[in-house]
Order: C-alpha cells, then structure tokens, then sequence
C-alpha cells in the first residue's frame, strides 16, 4: 500500500489558521499527516497539536512518522468525541484552530483491500476502522431494499436508487455480494442511463461509505463541540468533497451567525442574542495548479469561521 498522500488546500488551510508558535490546534482528521506536519513545523516547544484518526494504519502510520514527537497528541476514533478529549486536556475554550478534512484519505482509496474503490478489485468492506462495525458486504447481505434504496438517495443522491436497490437484492438471493468490482458491474448494469464523465457507480459507492462510516451524523456531532473548544478569536476550518457534508457545514455556520430560525410570532431577534461564530470570507477552491497535481483537489471546498469573543 502507498503512503503517498497530497494535502489539499494546504497554504490556504495555514493561512486561515494563523498559526501561532504557541498555540493549541486540533487536526481531527489526521490521515497521512500532511496537515499534521505543517502545522507542527510552524508550532514552537509550547505548542501542542491534537489529532483524531479512526483508521488504525493511519494511527500505526502516526507512531512512525512522528516518533518522539511530544508536541503531538494521537488519539484512536471518531472526531465525535473531540469535546471529551478537549476537557480531559483542560483546553476547552483554549484552542486556536481546529481542522476537519473530511472524506477518505488517498491511500485508503488506493488500497483495493480496503474496498473503498469501485475500479479496483478487493473486499467489500469500506470501513475506516475495519475492526469496527458491520462491512458494506456485511450490510448489504442483510439490509431491506427500501434501507437500501433510502441510503442510496439520501447520502449519494442517486436517481435510480430504486432501481439499484432491487438489482442488489434479486442478485444476493442467488450469489453472495462480497467485492469492489461485483457491486460496481451490478449498479453498472441497473443504471439506465450514465453521466458522461462519471462511473454509474459513483453514488453508490460514495452512499454506502458515508452510511456505513456514519460520516454525516459524525461531522454534524462534532461541529458544535469545535465551537466550544475554540478559544475567542480561534478558528474553524473545514474540507469537504461533496455537497452533502458542505451543506451541512454551511448551514451550521450561517446558523451559529444569525442565530436559531424563529418561530413565525416572534420576528424579531432577542437583543441580547450575540453570535459565537462568525464566517471569515467565502469558500475557498483549490486552483488549476493544484488541481493539475491532485485532481482529488478539483471537488475540494473550504469554508473557515472564527469563534467570536
């Protein structure tokens, strides 16, 4: 398995972080580290880095790399329950930026036997961890087609999620759905028509993944306790790759601004309302130099917003 790994948006990520000699970040999406590693090289001795991964190589890949490191502090899961290790640490309302690069990292996509790819053969499994929890094929030999029907639309917006659902289920009845290749030839098959320059297995694959992950009830978790732990004037700064996890991160900032929707007999927000966090320009997309060199990057959006004081 490679190890090479590109970080996306990497100046502009730096930049909207401001990072300061001494303070306290948290990267809660580690992967290969690429983030990791600028952000230290511009941390002094005081500075400390906080760092979440869920996937045990990328933990394994952390322990290497970053040996002896002590300004670097692992932690094994989900981002989840960043609120949890920032108390135990004493940091809340201390931290000076937080990153979330969401999604899977290039050498899990890489990796056939991880099951994250529709144009490689491997295992169905598509778990982060893959100590934890049911696999894809696990999941699919056991899910009703309307579960299956529903995961395909709501989390990769697929229009023949119907169609491929039963496909998936007539098929399981008579053989076993257990790799990569045998899944992306049966959605192929199911799809009537096809985007010109996108796999008919796109969707699904990217449906299964978040689901299977719980990658949505995760990020919308963690959002409000990253608030919490920032300190006035700290900054949040968050990659997504497709619409579903922008839209939420939007949303939430836009909502942190203006304050909670109200009811339609009190108009007028409450004058003491003040908001915690404010947004700090428009997104952010990687350019065409980037782009030529990672084209993961050409789907990348950052939105950044600062806590307030």
């Amino acid at each position: 398995m490679s190890d090479q790994h590109q970080p996306v948006l990497l100046t502009q990520v730096l930049d909207a972080l401001r990072v300061k000699p001494d303070g306290i970040y948290i990267d809660a999406t580690f992967g290969r580290g690429g983030h990791a590693a600028a952000l230290l090289e511009k941390l002094g001795p005081e500075g400390r880095l906080l760092a979440f991964d869920k996937d045990p190589e990328a933990l394994a890949w952390a322990s290497r790399r970053f040996a002896g490191e002590e300004r670097l502090l692992m932690r094994a899961g989900s981002f989840g329950k960043l609120a949890s290790e920032v108390d135990a640490l004493d940091w809340r309302g201390r931290v000076d930026g937080i990153l979330l690069d969401l999604g899977v990292s290039s050498p899990q996509l890489d990796d056939a036997a991880r099951g994250f790819s529709f144009r490689q053969a491997g295992p169905l499994d598509m778990r982060m961890n893959p100590e934890a929890g049911p696999s894809a094929a696990d999941w699919l030999a056991e899910a009703s087609e309307q579960e299956i029907a529903d995961v395909l639309w709501k989390y990769g917006e697929e229009r023949f999620s119907r169609r491929i659902a039963r496909a998936i289920v007539n098929t399981r009845e008579e053989t076993p759905i257990v790799t990569t290749l045998q899944l992306a030839e049966l959605i192929a098959s199911a799809a009537p028509r096809r985007d010109r320059h996108k796999h008919p297995a796109t969707r699904s694959f990217q449906a299964i993944r978040i689901f299977i992950n719980r990658e949505l009830e995760d990020l919308e978790a963690v959002l409000p306790q990253a608030v919490d732990a920032l300190a006035p004037g700290g900054r949040l700064a968050v990659i997504s790759f497709h619409s579903l996890e922008d839209r939420i991160v939007k949303r939430f900032i836009r909502d942190e601004f203006r304050g909670p929707e109200l009811p339609p007999d009190l108009p007028v927000m409450p004058a003491h309302y003040a908001p915690r966090l404010k947004p700090v320009g428009k997104q952010i997309r990687a350019g065409d130099e980037e782009i030529a060199a990672n084209p993961r990057a050409r789907s990348a959006v950052l939105r950044v917003a600062e806590r307030a004081a």
